[in-house]
Protein backbone atom coordinates (compact mmCIF):
# COMPACT_ATOMS: atom_id res chain seq x y z
CA UNK A 1 0.00 0.00 0.00
CA UNK A 2 2.69 2.52 0.71
CA UNK A 3 4.46 1.89 -2.66
CA UNK A 4 0.61 2.48 -4.80
CA UNK A 5 0.41 5.77 -2.39
CA UNK A 6 3.69 6.58 -3.05
CA UNK A 7 3.39 5.88 -6.88
CA UNK A 8 0.16 8.11 -6.75
CA UNK A 9 2.08 10.83 -5.24
CA UNK A 10 5.02 10.95 -8.16
CA UNK A 11 1.93 10.65 -10.50
CA UNK A 12 0.12 13.15 -9.50
CA UNK A 13 3.20 15.48 -9.11
CA UNK A 14 4.02 14.65 -12.84
CA UNK A 15 0.87 15.39 -14.04
CA UNK A 16 0.74 18.72 -12.24
CA UNK A 17 4.94 19.34 -13.63
CA UNK A 18 3.15 18.53 -17.20
CA UNK A 19 -0.01 20.53 -16.54
CA UNK A 20 2.84 23.93 -15.12
CA UNK A 21 4.73 23.42 -18.49
CA UNK A 22 2.23 23.44 -20.84
CA UNK A 23 0.38 26.48 -19.48
CA UNK A 24 4.12 28.33 -18.69
CA UNK A 25 4.26 27.22 -22.56
CA UNK A 26 0.84 28.72 -24.15
CA UNK A 27 1.52 31.65 -22.23
CA UNK A 28 5.15 32.07 -23.02
CA UNK A 29 7.16 35.69 -23.76
CA UNK A 30 5.15 36.88 -27.06
CA UNK A 31 1.56 38.35 -27.00
CA UNK A 32 -0.57 39.28 -29.52
CA UNK A 33 0.15 43.51 -30.47
CA UNK A 34 -1.41 44.07 -33.25
CA UNK A 35 -4.05 42.81 -36.34
CA UNK A 36 -3.15 44.86 -39.53
CA UNK A 37 -6.23 44.13 -42.38
CA UNK A 38 -5.25 43.61 -46.23
CA UNK A 39 -7.86 42.34 -47.26
CA UNK A 40 -8.21 41.36 -51.24
CA UNK A 41 -8.71 37.77 -52.53
CA UNK A 42 -6.26 35.20 -53.56
CA UNK A 43 -3.96 33.43 -50.75
CA UNK A 44 0.14 34.25 -49.61
CA UNK A 45 3.12 32.91 -49.51
CA UNK A 46 6.38 34.20 -47.98
CA UNK A 47 6.69 36.98 -45.74
CA UNK A 48 10.05 38.84 -45.48
CA UNK A 49 10.90 41.83 -43.15
CA UNK A 50 13.79 44.54 -44.19
CA UNK A 51 14.73 45.76 -40.84
CA UNK A 52 16.58 49.12 -41.96
CA UNK A 53 13.61 50.37 -44.12
CA UNK A 54 11.18 49.45 -41.90
CA UNK A 55 9.44 47.33 -44.52
CA UNK A 56 7.53 44.17 -44.42
CA UNK A 57 6.75 42.29 -47.85
CA UNK A 58 3.99 40.02 -47.93
CA UNK A 59 3.08 37.95 -51.07
CA UNK A 60 -0.72 38.06 -51.66
CA UNK A 61 -1.56 36.23 -55.61
CA UNK A 62 -0.64 38.58 -57.99
CA UNK A 63 0.99 41.46 -55.95
CA UNK A 64 3.00 41.92 -53.23
CA UNK A 65 1.39 44.07 -50.20
CA UNK A 66 4.24 46.93 -48.71
CA UNK A 67 3.39 47.27 -44.98
CA UNK A 68 5.62 50.06 -42.73
CA UNK A 69 6.63 48.22 -40.06
CA UNK A 70 6.56 51.66 -37.90
CA UNK A 71 3.18 52.58 -38.36
CA UNK A 72 1.60 49.14 -39.04
CA UNK A 73 -0.07 50.18 -42.10
CA UNK A 74 -0.03 49.45 -45.57
CA UNK A 75 1.58 51.77 -47.73
CA UNK A 76 1.93 50.17 -51.63
CA UNK A 77 2.09 47.30 -53.38
CA UNK A 78 4.63 45.82 -55.90
CA UNK A 79 2.03 44.97 -59.00
CA UNK A 80 2.07 42.34 -61.91
CA UNK A 81 3.65 39.57 -60.54
CA UNK A 82 1.80 36.48 -61.64
CA UNK A 83 1.94 33.90 -58.37
CA UNK A 84 3.78 35.55 -56.64
CA UNK A 85 5.88 33.16 -53.89
CA UNK A 86 7.97 35.92 -52.12
CA UNK A 87 10.10 39.20 -51.88
CA UNK A 88 13.16 39.90 -50.48
CA UNK A 89 15.01 43.13 -50.36
CA UNK A 90 18.78 44.46 -51.56
CA UNK A 91 18.88 47.20 -49.34
CA UNK A 92 22.16 48.27 -50.72
CA UNK A 93 21.33 48.87 -54.30
CA UNK A 94 17.78 50.18 -53.07
CA UNK A 95 16.34 46.99 -55.12
CA UNK A 96 13.41 44.11 -53.85
CA UNK A 97 13.16 41.06 -55.69
CA UNK A 98 10.50 38.58 -56.44
CA UNK A 99 9.89 35.12 -57.17
CA UNK A 100 6.58 35.01 -59.54
CA UNK A 101 5.59 31.03 -59.80
CA UNK A 102 2.62 30.80 -62.16
CA UNK A 103 5.11 33.20 -64.93
CA UNK A 104 8.29 31.41 -64.23
CA UNK A 105 10.20 35.11 -63.75
CA UNK A 106 11.66 37.29 -61.19
CA UNK A 107 10.62 41.14 -60.99
CA UNK A 108 13.47 43.72 -60.16
CA UNK A 109 11.88 46.19 -58.26
CA UNK A 110 12.83 49.89 -57.46
CA UNK A 111 12.09 49.50 -53.60
CA UNK A 112 11.45 53.53 -53.55
CA UNK A 113 8.57 53.70 -55.96
CA UNK A 114 7.64 50.02 -55.48
CA UNK A 115 7.76 50.01 -59.56
CA UNK A 116 9.52 47.07 -61.73
CA UNK A 117 12.06 47.96 -63.57
CA UNK A 118 13.12 44.56 -65.24
CA UNK A 119 12.27 40.80 -64.67
CA UNK A 120 14.54 37.78 -65.35
CA UNK A 121 13.51 34.15 -67.03
CA UNK A 122 13.79 31.27 -64.11
CA UNK A 123 13.59 27.49 -64.52
CA UNK A 124 9.07 26.31 -63.46
CA UNK A 125 7.80 27.68 -60.57
CA UNK A 126 10.38 29.86 -58.82
CA UNK A 127 9.27 29.73 -55.12
CA UNK A 128 11.66 30.85 -52.44
CA UNK A 129 13.74 34.12 -52.77
CA UNK A 130 16.59 35.17 -50.74
CA UNK A 131 19.86 37.76 -51.05
CA UNK A 132 22.80 36.26 -50.56
CA UNK A 133 25.08 39.14 -49.22
CA UNK A 134 28.63 38.21 -49.54
CA UNK A 135 28.56 37.88 -53.66
CA UNK A 136 25.31 40.28 -53.56
CA UNK A 137 23.64 37.65 -55.32
CA UNK A 138 19.79 36.99 -55.67
CA UNK A 139 18.42 32.78 -55.46
CA UNK A 140 15.53 31.56 -56.32
CA UNK A 141 14.66 27.90 -55.45
CA UNK A 142 13.04 26.56 -57.92
CA UNK A 143 10.07 24.04 -57.23
CA UNK A 144 9.32 22.79 -61.04
CA UNK A 145 12.84 23.59 -62.39
CA UNK A 146 14.67 21.11 -59.14
CA UNK A 147 17.25 23.98 -59.48
CA UNK A 148 18.84 27.21 -58.14
CA UNK A 149 18.45 30.43 -60.35
CA UNK A 150 21.37 32.96 -59.05
CA UNK A 151 20.93 36.11 -60.05
CA UNK A 152 23.41 39.49 -60.43
CA UNK A 153 21.55 41.88 -57.69
CA UNK A 154 23.19 45.25 -59.64
CA UNK A 155 23.30 43.64 -63.11
CA UNK A 156 20.11 41.76 -62.86
CA UNK A 157 21.54 38.63 -64.74
CA UNK A 158 21.46 34.87 -64.22
CA UNK A 159 25.25 33.88 -63.53
CA UNK A 160 24.40 30.30 -62.52
CA UNK A 161 21.88 27.60 -62.35
CA UNK A 162 22.49 25.18 -59.83
CA UNK A 163 20.67 22.04 -60.52
CA UNK A 164 19.34 20.45 -56.60
CA UNK A 165 18.26 17.20 -57.63
CA UNK A 166 14.85 17.29 -56.17
CA UNK A 167 12.36 20.14 -55.12
CA UNK A 168 14.09 22.86 -52.87
CA UNK A 169 11.89 25.08 -50.16
CA UNK A 170 13.54 27.44 -47.93
CA UNK A 171 17.33 28.79 -47.79
CA UNK A 172 19.61 30.68 -46.10
CA UNK A 173 23.25 32.08 -45.70
CA UNK A 174 25.66 32.12 -43.28
CA UNK A 175 27.44 35.66 -45.13
CA UNK A 176 30.88 33.98 -45.19
CA UNK A 177 30.87 31.69 -48.33
CA UNK A 178 27.80 29.02 -48.38
CA UNK A 179 23.84 28.97 -49.01
CA UNK A 180 21.94 25.94 -47.18
CA UNK A 181 18.74 25.14 -48.89
CA UNK A 182 16.11 22.45 -47.71
CA UNK A 183 15.24 19.71 -50.68
CA UNK A 184 11.92 18.68 -49.22
CA UNK A 185 11.58 15.38 -51.32
CA UNK A 186 15.21 14.19 -50.93
CA UNK A 187 15.36 14.88 -46.42
CA UNK A 188 18.39 16.62 -47.56
CA UNK A 189 19.86 19.89 -46.61
CA UNK A 190 22.31 20.67 -49.90
CA UNK A 191 25.23 23.13 -49.35
CA UNK A 192 26.08 25.71 -51.76
CA UNK A 193 29.34 27.59 -52.45
CA UNK A 194 28.46 30.96 -53.43
CA UNK A 195 31.95 31.41 -55.17
CA UNK A 196 31.00 28.34 -57.72
CA UNK A 197 28.15 27.86 -57.84
CA UNK A 198 28.25 24.47 -57.23
CA UNK A 199 26.39 21.76 -54.46
CA UNK A 200 29.39 20.93 -52.10
CA UNK A 201 27.61 18.73 -49.74
CA UNK A 202 24.11 16.80 -49.07
CA UNK A 203 23.46 16.24 -45.72
CA UNK A 204 20.65 14.03 -44.20
CA UNK A 205 17.78 15.65 -42.13
CA UNK A 206 16.66 12.16 -40.23
CA UNK A 207 14.89 11.95 -37.94
CA UNK A 208 13.04 14.80 -40.03
CA UNK A 209 11.01 14.85 -43.22
CA UNK A 210 9.79 17.21 -46.26
CA UNK A 211 11.59 19.89 -44.40
CA UNK A 212 9.96 22.84 -45.31
CA UNK A 213 11.51 26.15 -43.21
CA UNK A 214 14.98 26.76 -42.63
CA UNK A 215 16.70 29.21 -40.45
CA UNK A 216 19.90 30.08 -39.25
CA UNK A 217 22.29 31.02 -36.21
CA UNK A 218 25.60 31.87 -37.59
CA UNK A 219 27.25 32.74 -34.66
CA UNK A 220 27.14 29.19 -32.96
CA UNK A 221 26.63 27.72 -36.40
CA UNK A 222 23.25 26.14 -36.23
CA UNK A 223 20.38 24.99 -38.58
CA UNK A 224 16.96 25.24 -37.59
CA UNK A 225 14.87 22.95 -40.28
CA UNK A 226 10.95 23.29 -40.05
CA UNK A 227 9.53 19.25 -40.91
CA UNK A 228 6.36 18.16 -41.90
CA UNK A 229 6.47 15.16 -39.82
CA UNK A 230 6.11 17.40 -36.79
CA UNK A 231 9.78 18.39 -35.31
CA UNK A 232 11.91 21.19 -35.11
CA UNK A 233 15.27 19.95 -35.86
CA UNK A 234 19.00 21.83 -35.06
CA UNK A 235 21.85 21.10 -36.79
CA UNK A 236 25.59 21.99 -36.88
CA UNK A 237 26.11 24.12 -40.17
CA UNK A 238 29.30 22.70 -40.82
CA UNK A 239 29.05 19.07 -40.51
CA UNK A 240 25.46 18.76 -40.89
CA UNK A 241 25.49 16.87 -37.36
CA UNK A 242 21.33 17.17 -36.07
CA UNK A 243 22.40 17.99 -32.44
CA UNK A 244 19.13 18.87 -31.36
CA UNK A 245 14.97 18.15 -31.59
CA UNK A 246 11.32 19.43 -30.43
CA UNK A 247 8.09 18.77 -31.59
CA UNK A 248 5.97 21.47 -33.52
CA UNK A 249 2.66 21.63 -34.87
CA UNK A 250 1.47 20.08 -37.94
CA UNK A 251 1.72 21.79 -41.33
CA UNK A 252 4.72 23.77 -40.73
CA UNK A 253 5.86 26.12 -43.77
CA UNK A 254 8.09 29.02 -42.30
CA UNK A 255 11.21 28.61 -39.55
CA UNK A 256 12.73 31.87 -38.38
CA UNK A 257 15.73 32.52 -35.82
CA UNK A 258 16.48 35.71 -33.86
CA UNK A 259 20.13 36.28 -32.89
CA UNK A 260 19.13 38.75 -30.40
CA UNK A 261 16.99 36.52 -27.96
CA UNK A 262 18.37 32.69 -29.49
CA UNK A 263 14.19 31.99 -30.17
CA UNK A 264 13.48 29.66 -32.97
CA UNK A 265 10.24 29.99 -34.58
CA UNK A 266 8.06 27.23 -36.61
CA UNK A 267 4.67 28.54 -37.73
CA UNK A 268 2.53 25.77 -38.40
CA UNK A 269 -0.50 25.39 -40.54
CA UNK A 270 -3.22 23.87 -37.57
CA UNK A 271 -2.72 27.38 -35.60
CA UNK A 272 0.35 27.11 -33.99
CA UNK A 273 3.77 28.86 -33.70
CA UNK A 274 6.34 26.64 -31.76
CA UNK A 275 8.76 29.22 -29.96
CA UNK A 276 12.10 27.13 -29.14
CA UNK A 277 15.05 28.75 -27.36
CA UNK A 278 18.44 27.46 -27.85
CA UNK A 279 20.12 26.75 -24.70
CA UNK A 280 23.03 25.88 -26.24
CA UNK A 281 24.43 24.34 -29.44
CA UNK A 282 23.38 21.41 -28.53
CA UNK A 283 20.01 21.81 -26.52
CA UNK A 284 16.89 23.23 -27.76
CA UNK A 285 13.47 23.65 -25.32
CA UNK A 286 10.15 24.94 -26.58
CA UNK A 287 9.12 28.00 -24.19
CA UNK A 288 5.78 28.35 -25.78
CA UNK A 289 2.95 26.65 -27.69
CA UNK A 290 1.44 30.14 -29.54
CA UNK A 291 -2.09 29.88 -30.63
CA UNK A 292 -2.38 31.65 -33.98
CA UNK A 293 -5.26 31.13 -36.76
CA UNK A 294 -6.18 27.48 -38.48
CA UNK A 295 -3.96 28.27 -41.67
CA UNK A 296 -1.41 30.72 -40.23
CA UNK A 297 1.58 28.79 -41.48
CA UNK A 298 3.86 31.66 -42.82
CA UNK A 299 5.83 33.97 -41.19
CA UNK A 300 8.35 36.92 -40.83
CA UNK A 301 11.07 38.23 -38.23
CA UNK A 302 12.12 41.25 -37.80
CA UNK A 303 15.12 40.82 -35.70
CA UNK A 304 15.46 44.60 -34.55
CA UNK A 305 12.58 44.98 -32.88
CA UNK A 306 11.73 40.69 -32.02
CA UNK A 307 8.06 40.92 -33.53
CA UNK A 308 6.92 38.04 -35.81
CA UNK A 309 3.92 38.86 -38.73
CA UNK A 310 1.76 36.24 -39.32
CA UNK A 311 -0.58 35.60 -42.14
CA UNK A 312 -3.91 34.46 -41.47
CA UNK A 313 -7.52 34.67 -43.32
CA UNK A 314 -11.09 33.24 -42.54
CA UNK A 315 -12.14 30.61 -44.46
CA UNK A 316 -15.53 29.38 -46.01
CA UNK A 317 -17.38 26.48 -44.68
CA UNK A 318 -16.65 23.39 -46.38
CA UNK A 319 -19.48 22.65 -48.91
CA UNK A 320 -21.66 18.94 -48.33
CA UNK A 321 -19.60 16.22 -49.66
CA UNK A 322 -16.57 17.87 -50.00
CA UNK A 323 -13.15 15.55 -49.39
CA UNK A 324 -11.60 15.88 -46.09
CA UNK A 325 -8.40 17.01 -47.28
CA UNK A 326 -9.90 19.30 -49.43
CA UNK A 327 -8.28 23.11 -50.07
CA UNK A 328 -10.91 25.64 -48.05
CA UNK A 329 -11.77 28.74 -49.82
CA UNK A 330 -11.28 32.06 -48.22
CA UNK A 331 -13.80 34.61 -47.78
CA UNK A 332 -13.17 37.94 -49.87
CA UNK A 333 -11.64 40.59 -48.12
CA UNK A 334 -10.68 38.23 -44.72
CA UNK A 335 -6.78 38.09 -45.30
CA UNK A 336 -5.44 39.78 -42.25
CA UNK A 337 -1.30 39.85 -40.71
CA UNK A 338 -1.48 38.98 -36.82
CA UNK A 339 1.46 40.42 -35.53
CA UNK A 340 3.18 38.93 -31.90
CA UNK A 341 5.57 41.15 -29.76
CA UNK A 342 7.38 40.16 -26.32
CA UNK A 343 6.07 41.81 -23.54
CA UNK A 344 7.85 45.36 -22.88
CA UNK A 345 9.91 45.51 -26.27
Amino acid sequence: MRMNLALAGTLALAVVGLFSARTRAAEGPYQLVKDIQIGGEGGWDYLNVDSEAKRLYVSHATKVVVIDTASNEVVGEIADTPGVHGAVAAPSLGRVFTSNGRGNTASIVDARTLKTIGTVETPANPDFIMFEPKQKEVYTFNGGGKSATVIDAASGKVVATIPLGGKPEAGVSDGAGRVFVNVENLNTIAVIDVATHAVVATWPIAPGEDAAGLAIDTKNHRLFIGAHNSLMLMMDSTTGKVTAQVPIGAGVDATWFDPGTAYAFSSCGDGTITIAHEDSPDKLVVVQALKTERGARTMALDSSTHRIYVAAARYEPPPDGAPPNARPQIVPNSMHLLVYGIEGR
